[in-house]
């Protein structure tokens, strides 16, 4: 169990991919046994949630991951005090899906998304 970076999966098969618009939560399971959780630990004053999936889930399942990457950027316009967005790019032979979470808080806290290593 431990934190790793989102490369840590590169190479990987995935047996199974959850997550959806809205949730704070994304599973993954690869098909040696292993559970990744991607999440953000709230604190008080930030809000961190999977913003948009742009492909299809399915295709990241039963074929080795080809591409695992992150990038961040913040935005300039909105209404809040600081936010990001996370960005994560992850692809097999069957097609590319990248994941969008979007933070913002006061400024204070963080709005970056943890992995987690669970078995």
């Amino acid at each position: 169990m431990g934190y790793i970076e989102i490369s840590g999966l590169l190479g990987q098969t995935l047996k199974s991919i959850t997550g959806n618009k809205g949730d704070t939560v994304v599973v993954l399971e690869t098909t040696n046994g292993d559970r990744y959780e991607m999440y953000h630990e709230q604190e008080c004053c930030e809000d961190v949630y999977l913003d948009d999936v742009a492909g299809e889930l399915s295709d990241l399942v039963g074929s080795p991951l080809i591409q695992a990457e992150e990038s961040s950027e913040n935005p300039t316009e909105g209404n809040f005090e600081s936010a990001t967005w996370t960005f994560y790019k992850l692809a097999t032979i069957n097609g590319y899906v990248t994941l969008r979470w979007f933070g913002q808080s006061n400024g204070y806290y963080s709005e970056s998304v943890s992995i987690m290593k669970l078995k």
